[in-house]
């Protein structure tokens, strides 16, 4: 199996100094468990830090070289058409940059292929030419999903953590650089002042009285929950053994 993991110019969120993005390392994790060829893919002016992904488990980097401000989207099709994987990963989103988390959609309607996101596991599929995956759901929910390669997929913070940074690794590694098509953005940002949402209306139950759908017209709905101060160990742990239970979490 070929797999291409996708590599952005990140930036620590403390520090802001140029830095490879987490969930970006947690994909190549997931690209090397699985097994196979495995490539990385930066569209960029420069790789910085990024070269450092080569000490995380893959043997190649393959660079294009983009003018500052310019789309990556089409250095990366190109890349990709040239020789097609059977894999494509991708973080949620980049850190530091705009952070929309739009470039692998796009990509994955470039490349006509099906997307699916928040990975936390990979596994081969029952059948040759197949994949599992474990998809993250809200509320620490899994959800298992085998879809038929070729196929993009978006990693999940919860998946597992990168592979130790190994420096001989690091040396070991081949970068490949090459010129990319230059495409600069043509989208206009507009930015605007910031406006609290309203609070959502709570909705009242059909056939109410005219008195409870005023009432539920004028009331905010109610956020779920409860609030604990100071509780005991054993209070704690019984509220959160019937939090789970109420989620269908607790295996009895």
């Amino acid at each position: 199996m070929k797999i291409v993991v996708l590599l952005s110019a990140g930036r620590h969120r403390v520090s802001g100094q140029p830095a490879p993005v987490p969930v970006e390392l947690q994909a190549l994790r997931l690209a090397v468990d699985l097994g196979g060829e495995v490539t990385a893919l930066h569209a960029g002016p420069e790789l910085g830090a990024l070269a450092d992904a080569l000490g995380h488990g893959v043997g190649r980097l393959d660079h294009r070289v983009i003018a500052d401000g310019d789309d990556p989207l089409p250095s990366l099709v190109a890349a990709l058409s040239d020789n097609p994987p059977d894999l494509i990963l991708a973080g949620r989103s980049g850190q530091g940059g705009e952070d929309a988390g739009l470039l692998p959609y796009a990509l994955a309607r470039a490349l006509g292929r099906p997307i699916l996101a928040d990975a936390a596991g990979l596994q081969a599929g029952p059948e040759a030419g197949t994949l599992a995956v474990e998809q993250a759901l809200p509320r620490g929910a899994r959800r298992r999903v085998v879809l038929r390669l070729p196929a993009l997929l978006t990693v999940h913070p919860a998946a597992p953590a990168p592979l130790p940074f190994a420096f001989a690794a690091r040396r070991r590694g081949v970068i490949e650089t090459a010129p990319g098509f230059p495409a600069p953005q043509a989208v206009e940002v507009e930015e605007r002042p910031y406006r609290p949402r309203p609070k959502l209306i709570a909705k009242a139950a059909a056939g109410a009285s005219a008195a409870e759908r005023l009432k539920a017209a004028t009331q905010a709905a109610a956020g779920g929950g409860k609030l604990l101060v100071d509780p005991s160990p054993e209070d704690a742990a019984r509220e959160i053994l019937a939090h789970l239970a109420s989620l269908g979490l607790k295996r009895s």
